[in-house]
């Protein structure tokens, strides 16, 4: 491989976050990388750096500090108003090499893995993309990044020895957020803009913002696997008593019976939930990391050996077809009595 255009020897002691921000509003994504990169950063004695981008969204810098970032680096001008790879990219370009950063982390969001991809070939380092953990090892300044592959049967520890910054894009979902304090402080440095008009290739006409669902947010999460049989009606219903929402494996996705954003795991969505319900689901690994993190895991399988019960609180070994209607009529009447 290339060296990158800095090395080990010129990289600041710093983890730089992507501040993704939409409307001027910061993602979600974007706090769950402050609070992760905050602890990595204390453990290691580094400083944590956030970059924002866009037009004027310097009042956004504020909710940076509250989540751990100690600089916000600025770079508001109004051709960032909304996000175009080939500007965003050379913004961060020369972010990047005035202050050459160790650590670059994106969410993996459509922009953000854009933004990674374009970048690290700019900057000639490589990209761990997808992650499911982080962790800085301060003794080397090493960044120990963790993927799935194989189908989710492996996870890969991954380490870039000589290139820098050493990137790394996580799905949303993966961290946990952190608690924001209002009285913590830091420093905005302003990014000098190179960018004129005629250099932007991409042009945005239009903007249109379907309304999709977010499993992210949901308290509850009800999936459905291979064993539901495509009859995510029953799968509703329950969600619906519970205040949640539903979710499936790749394999009814990849059939049909239900849309590809409500595909939980690796390869789909992370989440967090206080509770989930897994109908029929086996447990891959590539699955579990997409509900392992719930506060409650309650499992539903005929078979006592599916692989979903070794990652499950409650672990219920029965027909789905004759439990969730069962439990749906269970709580149907609590409800009625409560509110009658």
């Amino acid at each position: 491989m290339v060296a990158s255009l800095y090395g080990v020897k010129q990289a600041k002691k710093a983890i730089w976050i992507f501040l993704e921000q939409e409307g001027g509003k910061l993602e979600g994504v974007s706090l769950e990388l402050l609070d992760k990169g905050r602890q990595m950063a204390d453990n290691a004695n580094w400083s944590l750096v956030g970059l924002l981008i866009g037009k004027d969204v310097s009042e956004i810098a504020d909710e940076a500090f509250s989540y751990g970032a100690d600089v916000v680096v600025l770079a508001d001008d109004p051709l960032l108003d909304v996000f175009t790879v080939d500007a965003y990219t050379q913004v961060t370009y020369d972010a990047i090499m005035e202050h050459k950063p160790s650590v670059f982390l994106l969410g993996a969001t459509p922009n953000g893995r854009d933004l990674a991809g374009r970048l690290a070939v700019r900057v000639r380092t490589g990209l761990n993309a997808d992650c499911t953990n982080l962790n800085l090892d301060k003794k080397r300044g090493i960044l120990v990044s963790e993927v799935t592959g194989f189908g989710g049967g492996i996870a890969a520890l991954i380490e870039m020895q000589n290139h820098r910054p050493q990137m790394a894009t996580v799905r949303p979902g993966v961290f946990p957020p952190g608690e924001p304090d209002k009285k913590r402080k830091g420093k905005v440095i302003k990014l000098p803009i190179k960018l004129e008009a005629d250099t932007i290739k991409t042009k945005v006409v239009e903007r249109v913002v379907g309304e999709g669902v977010d499993l992210t947010q949901v308290p509850a999460l009800v999936v459905g696997g291979r064993g539901i049989e495509g009859d995510f009606g029953l799968m509703r219903e329950l969600a619906g008593l519970i205040g949640g929402d539903v979710g499936a494996t790749r394999p009814p996705v990849d059939d049909g019976y239900i849309e590809r954003e409500r595909q939980i795991g690796q390869t789909g969505v992370v989440c967090r939930p206080k509770v989930s319900i897994n109908c029929g689901v086996s447990g891959a690994f590539h699955f579990v990391v997409g509900v392992q993190e719930s506060d409650i895991v309650i499992s539903i399988n005929t078979d006592q050996e599916a692989p979903i019960f070794d990652f499950t609180d409650y672990c219920i070994v029965g027909d789905v077809f004759e439990i969730i209607p069962a439990l749906t009529a269970a709580l149907s009447s609590v409800k009625e009595l409560a509110h009658g």
